[in-house]
């Protein structure tokens, strides 16, 4: 096997050290916040050399804006129960579990923390809400063809997952009651 199909093999060495290094920026957010470590102290964190985190991600702010996107849109697969009313209730379930589960809560802030530092951190934002959009607007338009009427994507974004994010950003409780009724209201 040469280098280049090791590189592509799922679950390989390379796959291995991502997840690692993205493990390690996740602890230090949790136990520092954002901006208050090096590519280093992650480095040293997630035991690879500080070269490895460089030729993979080149800066800080690009493994940063790697590990919110990847955590914040690979979590959440768009469920297909055969309802809108279904779907909805499933994913915002989906989605409450992961941002208040270990992670989410440092994940959730790293986001927020990218979107305000300069043109990279908006094209985060912009990378993580169009990749939203698109999961979301696959399940709207399965209701659609289904013959339901279904809403905007932004109206879900803006009404059943940034209520969600808000709560969990300022520590308050996330209860099915409270995602239920989210989907009760958008409805």
């Amino acid at each position: 096997m040469n280098e280049r199909q090791r590189a592509r093999r799922p679950g390989g060495r390379s796959a291995r050290v991502s997840a690692q290094v993205h493990q390690a920026v996740t602890d230090l957010i949790s136990e520092r916040g954002y901006g208050n470590f090096t590519v280093g102290e992650v480095a040293a964190r997630a035991g690879v050399a500080d070269s490895s985190i460089y030729r993979r991600w080149g800066s800080l702010e690009t493994l940063l804006t790697d590990v919110a996107l990847t955590r914040l849109n690979a979590q959440s697969p768009m469920p297909d129960t055969g309802s809108l009313a279904g779907d909805l209730r499933t994913y915002a379930a989906q989605v409450a579990r992961e941002i208040t589960g270990p992670d989410g809560p440092a994940v959730l802030h790293l986001a927020v923390a990218l979107s305000s530092s300069g043109q990279q951190g908006l094209q985060a934002g912009a990378d993580l809400r169009a990749e939203r959009t698109r999961q979301l607007q696959s399940m709207l338009d399965r209701a659609r063809d289904r013959g339901e009427h279904a809403p905007d994507a932004f109206d879900v974004l803006d009404h059943i997952l940034a209520p969600m994010y808000i709560r969990v950003l300022f520590g308050m409780e996330l209860t099915p009651d409270y995602v239920d009724g989210l989907v009760d209201r958008m409805l």
